[in-house]
């Protein structure tokens, strides 16, 4: 709601989504950042160490990084005012997560989920409220090179909701009954349209809040 006044247009201007979303994802890479900054510091000190929150909170930094990219190269940067606003914005909200991270971990993480809840519902109503528009347009070739690359690895760190696909090995009798657990499908978004992007990018923020 903050950006609301910033980047408000007719409706019509998507270069304006465009900057407003370079600003969101510049700004929310910052709490990741917050995060691995002071488990790296508890590690370093000795006082603790979960080298699974840090394995999960650099994939999320690194699933934003692309969508920063991917908002670059849609021109979301083109503008001083809008890289200089973001920037600023984000650096004081690292040391805010920072600080709320040492002081209260819980509440960070919940403080957290309401962001990428939010970041998730904006997306959503723009691909609602945009959809016939972003279809005609091709994906961003950095979504075609993350989410269709070959290595996944980082993607697949964060991913909770993988789809039941069917059971593999015939049906009936005990010594079946270990090739009829479930096989799953990994998460695999396609990558032809504008619109493909953004709904990926809307469903990774999804993925984040199940994580927090």
């Amino acid at each position: 709601a903050i950006f609301d006044p910033l980047y408000a247009h007719d409706g019509n201007d998507l270069d304006r989504d465009f900057a407003r979303f370079y600003a969101l994802e510049t700004i929310a890479r910052a709490p990741y950042f917050s995060y691995l900054s002071v488990l790296h510091l508890y590690e370093t000190l000795g006082q603790w160490r979960h080298p699974d929150y840090l394995k999960i909170h650099f994939a999320e930094s690194w699933n934003e990084l692309h969508h920063l990219l991917i908002m670059e190269e849609l021109g979301g940067n083109s503008k001083f005012a809008d890289r200089f606003v973001a920037q600023h914005v984000a650096f004081g909200y690292y040391w805010f997560n920072v600080v709320m991270y040492i002081a209260n971990p819980v509440l960070a993480y919940a403080f957290m989920e309401h962001v990428e809840q939010h970041a998730y519902d904006t997306y959503d109503k723009f691909v609602d409220n945009h959809a016939d528009v972003l279809r005609e347009r091709p994906a961003p070739a950095i979504a075609r090179k993350y989410y269709c690359g070959g290595d996944l690895y980082m993607f697949d760190e964060f991913q909770t909701g993988e789809r039941r696909v069917t059971y593999v090995g015939p049906p009936g009798g005990e010594e079946n009954m270990i090739d009829r657990i479930p096989n799953r499908e990994r998460r695999r978004p396609r990558m032809d349209t504008l619109l493909d992007a953004f709904i990926a990018v809307r469903d990774d923020e999804g993925e984040h809040v199940k994580t927090l």
